[in-house]
């Protein structure tokens, strides 16, 4: 029985990803440089908004990931003029999820006509230094003084599988706020997807 028990500890133990200090709202993030479909590279400081951005860590497989799609599209067009674009960020390791690499982030994009960069953190030094977990995983960067300092992190809404019953929209809420000048309520939610599969 004990055997039992503590093989069951190691699996949960297994389990979960790397613990990961990350980024909390009101930090300074930094810049990064990154392959993007295209195969052009795309930084944060070149390519966010007046603004600044909303960088979502996503996926070809996790199928939340795959619902949020067409969310993410949505969210470009609505906030890429008003200086809050979407940059997309690939983290997965592709040799533990072959579905998601750079080959096939390629044809995902074109597939669904992705109106956003789509990059691929293939040291995930990225996912890492900013803490995210799942995909999808949200973090809101407000620009000030050519700085970007986190304003939210988490989801992007209340219903991950279901758009049409969404009751309230956290990343669209805190974007509002910050474009009106005011505070944002509601910092940090829980993010729900898949795990990140890290090397």
């Amino acid at each position: 029985m004990k055997t039992l028990v503590l093989s069951l500890g190691l699996l949960t133990v297994f389990s979960f990803s790397p613990v990961m200090n990350g980024y909390e709202v009101g930090d300074e993030a930094r810049d990064f440089n990154l392959k993007n479909v295209d195969g052009k590279n795309i930084s944060l400081k070149k390519n966010s908004g007046e603004n600044g951005a909303i960088v979502i860590f996503t996926c070809n497989t996790c199928p939340y990931s795959v619902l949020y799609e067409d969310r993410i599209i949505a969210l470009q067009e609505k906030y890429e003029e008003k200086g809050f674009p979407v940059i997309a960020i690939q983290p997965n390791d592709s040799k533990k999820s072959p579905g998601d690499s750079f080959e096939k982030m390629q044809q995902r994009a074109e597939e669904k006509g992705f109106n956003f960069p789509y990059v691929i953190d293939e040291t995930q030094e990225i996912t890492t230094t900013y803490g995210a977990t799942n995909t999808p995983h949200v973090y809101l960067l407000n620009k000030k003084e050519d700085k970007f300092y986190v304003a939210y992190i988490g989801a992007i809404d209340n219903n991950s599988r279901n758009a049409s019953k969404v009751t309230e929209k956290y990343l669209e809420n805190a974007v509002d706020a910050l474009l009106k000048g005011e505070k944002v309520q509601n910092t940090k939610t829980k993010a729900i997807g898949c795990t990140i599969k890290f090397k």
